[in-house]
């Protein structure tokens, strides 16, 4: 495969440049490691795709999976307490878990919500998601999770990969692509969301 199209958000790719270019590469390297046609397995049942041959989205994730997995590139899970006081959402999210729920005990929240997040791969703060699923799952990811992982000091810079409308034109529906939510970031302005980001369109 191969990165046809990017989108660098508040000086995403420019950060991974100066500060991880080794991981840039790395990243590179993944993606063109993995040929999309030999995953090109599923048979439609749509309509207006009847028995045409699609690329599988779970089988590309397993292999993108495999591939990151070789040179250390682990999930993370981000835990925290919710809050609806923003004031003392502002001071907790900085906290260890361990200490948030006591926090916000001591300031009158009677049963802190536990929760978590976590993201496919992640290193030297360095946060990326691949993500051949339905369109709600990256709207999370751009607007929430690597926000909230910003956000907690997890994360210095969140990637996303996904397919460019050439590839997703041979999957099935539903399926996101690169040009449709770049518009989607594009059109909340410049500033939102507050996390660097890159977000890259690959096909085969």
């Amino acid at each position: 495969m191969k990165i046809a199209q990017k989108y660098s958000h508040l000086n995403g790719e420019e950060y991974l440049i100066v500060h991880h270019n080794d991981l840039y590469e790395e990243i590179k390297s993944v993606i063109e490691s993995i040929d999309a046609d030999d995953f090109k397995t599923k048979v439609s049942k749509e309509k207006t795709k009847k028995g045409n041959m699609l690329y599988s989205p779970v089988d590309i994730n397993k292999e993108f999976q495999k591939e990151f997995s070789k040179t250390n590139w682990k999930e993370s899970r981000y835990s925290y307490y919710i809050t609806l006081n923003r004031e003392l959402m502002e001071k907790s999210i900085l906290m260890p878990t361990s200490e948030q729920k006591k926090f916000l005990e001591d300031n009158g929240e009677e049963s802190p919500i536990y929760s978590y997040n976590q993201t496919d791969f992640v290193k030297n703060k360095i946060a990326v998601e691949v993500q051949f699923g339905k369109y709600s799952f990256v709207a999370y990811d751009l607007f929430v999770k690597h926000m909230l992982f910003y956000s907690g000091g997890v994360i210095n810079l969140g990637i996303e990969i996904l397919p460019t409308k050439n590839m997703q034109s041979q999957m099935s529906s539903g399926i996101a692509y690169f040009e449709g939510e770049v518009y989607n970031v594009m059109r909340q302005g410049r500033n939102s969301p507050p996390v660097p980001l890159l977000i890259l369109g690959v096909e085969p």
